[in-house]
């Protein structure tokens, strides 16, 4: 079972958390582009199926932490120093996601529907600029990699290599 578990937490993980990195990675320059050329509904509509991606997969991704619960307990490993702080991590990186880069790109979707095109700053426009959503992106990012490398690593614990 515990394999079972384990192949279904991996899985879902590049299948759903994967998607939303790229996408919002993608979104930034994406909505560059939008800003750029307001009229053009190509690009608009890139940055709009880039935030529906992060959206949706940002649910979907909800199965990553359910399964990883599921086959640490199952490993017998859930009170391990690098589970509890790879969770620590899932729930912070959940927290951006849902309170910083989605946010944000709703703003800057909203702003482009309206017509905002320039590259306005928050205190100027709720638009956020293309380099904090970068920075949102970026820390939902290094936050993900960082528990990568913990569920790789595994330091300290006693379930072998």
């Amino acid at each position: 079972m515990t394999k079972v578990l384990l192949t279904i937490h991996v899985v879902a993980a590049i299948l759903a958390i994967g998607p939303v990195a790229v996408a919002a990675s993608m979104f930034p320059p994406a909505t560059r582009r939008a800003r750029a050329h307001p009229d053009e509904p190509t690009a608009t509509g890139t940055v709009r199926v880039l935030h529906r991606i992060c959206r949706v997969y940002a649910i979907a991704g909800l199965a990553v932490p359910v399964f990883g619960l599921g086959t640490a307990s199952a490993m017998k490993v859930l009170g391990d120093a690098w589970v509890l702080v790879s969770i620590g991590l899932t729930v912070v990186a959940a927290a951006v996601l849902i309170t910083l880069v989605l946010p944000a790109q709703d703003a800057a979707v909203t702003a482009l529907d309206a017509g905002g095109g320039g590259d306005s700053t928050v205190a100027r426009s709720p638009a956020p600029t293309t380099g904090q959503l970068a920075m949102f992106a970026g820390l939902f990012n290094i936050l993900w990699v960082a528990v990568t490398v913990l569920m790789i690593l595994r330091p300290g614990s006693t379930t072998g290599v």
